[in-house]
């Protein structure tokens, strides 16, 4: 499951992002609505964690935008506001859930796993590209019926680059997107992660999955099916 955290408290938003990667999520964080949103609208989602007071507007007016561009991601709304009226506010105005600051983590755990039973047989679960299957649920994937075990990252790469077919993605945008920190251009973990990538994805066929787009990154190529 992969949840984008939108939270300017920067400690908070660090200790959310680690306590949710212990249960084996995977967590993108952004710190104004603004970068939400483009989060949001480029990348796939299965859940939105929202704070409401954010430095450039409200959460109320990133979840119009999100809904403005038709995304439908459940929303649940982190917030030190806890006013019934507020409450009430952000559940009409379309989100799943309102957690009030500050929370139990257990309970925050406990309220994403409502929302997975409830909205998870509506999520795209399966993509499929040139004889490739990953399971976005059971966090499996296969090519040719054979399967293929992935770390982590390998697999959240992965999905990445499926989400994104047909384009290449920069170190920089997939550095960004996985591990949620500015590229170094001293560091080669890219690299490392995507020749291990490819050694388990091409292991045994002849065809190479992910292309290297000189100046400009990495890609895979065809027609991606979801479902």
């Amino acid at each position: 499951m992969e949840i984008l955290v939108i939270e300017d408290e920067a400690k908070l938003a660090a200790l959310i992002k680690e306590g949710l990667e212990k249960s084996d999520y995977i967590v993108t964080v952004e710190t104004n609505g603004s970068n939400g949103i483009a989060t949001a609208i480029n990348q796939t989602f299965d859940l939105i964690l929202l704070d409401i007071m954010l430095p450039d507007q409200s959460g109320f007016d990133v979840l119009q935008a999100v809904r403005a561009n038709n995304i439908i991601t459940p929303i649940i709304f982190l917030s030190a506001l806890n006013e019934s009226k507020t409450v009430i506010k952000g559940l009409d105005y379309g989100a799943v859930d309102y957690i009030k600051k500050p929370f139990d983590f257990d309970e925050l755990r406990a309220r994403i796993r409502n929302v997975q039973r409830k909205f998870g047989s509506d999520r795209v679960s399966i993509l499929e590209l040139e004889g490739v299957k990953v399971d976005l649920i059971k966090r499996e994937v296969f090519r040719a019926n054979k399967k293929i075990e992935l770390s982590k990252r390998e697999f959240a790469i992965l999905e990445l680059l499926l989400t994104h077919a047909n384009r290449p993605l920069s170190k920089a945008e997939i550095t960004e997107k996985i591990w949620n920190i500015n590229f170094d251009m001293g560091t080669n973990v890219i690299e490392v992660h995507m020749h291990q990538l490819r050694k388990k994805l091409n292991d045994g066929f002849e065809k190479q999955l992910i292309e290297t787009i000189v100046g400009s990154g990495y890609q895979i190529s065809g027609v991606l099916i979801k479902r």
